[in-house]
């Protein structure tokens, strides 16, 4: 038995007076109590109770040992009951990380809902366009966008998929000229993000099937956002996510270059370290977030 165990041991033992009553309630043989009652003593160097053939009571040793070992056993079945408890509650401190465009465009406006509906959560939003060490960084939870995620000891589930379109700004396209084939783009300035896969290599998929550009952009920017302001600002072609391009061309400052040709579509993960399902919180969180990115 282990230490805990040993303690519920002698603990039932005082309290149902007897070993043959202890063992039926713990499911064990007399004989198997006895023995571990007596190496406890044999590591304490204290005889804890005293024995005859018609009755058992508790040395002054035995009382401290009692007496602690309950409060103990009280103590880990109180925060036991607190956690199984908590479980179901979204409460807590929920520690979430994600890219900086992400976080800004679409975690960013969901949060006051979702703070609204959990007043007694709190929330830490930390936004990296690098790959974090979630472990290490204490996170609940972060948001990935990759066309797959490798095997790891994380567990990765998807929440939704990202479209990459092709954008630039009307003036930028006025002066410059609309593209009219793929091939067209590498004879423009090309906007490159230095965090994507597709920096020097455009792998377009339209009408006409799969197509490859090669590029070598002028100028490399390593945030999305500022790729997009550097578009609106007519100073180049670039590919963006949707959730950044939306709101730019819905007010007719980027419009679609190529508009029947997209880049892969990769997944947006929400990236956990256990196994054991994620807890209220998190689940709460994740919802709020496919609610936003829609079907």
């Amino acid at each position: 038995m282990d230490k805990l165990s040993v303690m519920h041991a002698f603990r039932r033992i005082v309290e149902r007076g007897a070993f043959a009553r202890a063992a039926e309630d713990l499911g064990v043989s007399p004989a198997l109590l006895s023995r571990e009652i007596k190496l406890l003593e044999e590591s304490l160097g204290a005889t804890l109770l005293t024995r005859t053939t018609r009755s058992m009571s508790l040395t002054d040793a035995g009382r401290l040992y009692y007496d602690e070992a309950t409060g103990i056993l009280d103590a880990v079945a109180g925060v036991e009951t607190r956690i199984r408890d908590g479980a179901g509650a979204v409460r807590g401190h929920l520690r979430v990380n994600a890219s900086s465009s992400f976080g800004q465009t679409v975690i960013a406006p969901i949060l006051p809902g979702f703070l609204d509906a959990y007043p007694d959560l709190h929330l830490t939003l930390s936004m990296d366009d690098r790959v974090v060490d979630m472990v290490e960084g204490g996170f609940d939870v972060s948001i990935r966008i990759r066309p797959a995620m490798p095997d790891s000891a994380l567990v990765a589930r998807r929440i939704g998929t990202m479209r990459q379109r092709i954008f630039a700004a009307p003036a930028y396209l006025e002066k410059a000229g609309a593209p009219a084939v793929p091939q067209d783009i590498a004879r423009r300035r090309v906007i490159g993000f230095l965090l994507a896969d597709h920096l020097t290599s455009w792998a377009l998929s339209g009408p006409s099937g799969a197509v490859t550009i090669d590029l070598d952009p002028p100028v490399r920017v390593g945030n999305s956002l500022v790729l997009r302001d550097l578009l609106i600002a007519g100073q180049g072609i670039g590919t963006l996510p949707d959730f950044v391009s939306k709101e730019a061309e819905a007010r007719g400052a980027l419009v679609r270059v190529l508009p029947d040709w997209e880049l892969p579509a990769p997944e947006i993960f929400a990236v956990t370290a256990s196994r054991l399902g994620m807890d209220a919180k998190v689940t709460a969180f994740l919802d709020h977030l496919r609610a936003a990115l829609g079907p």
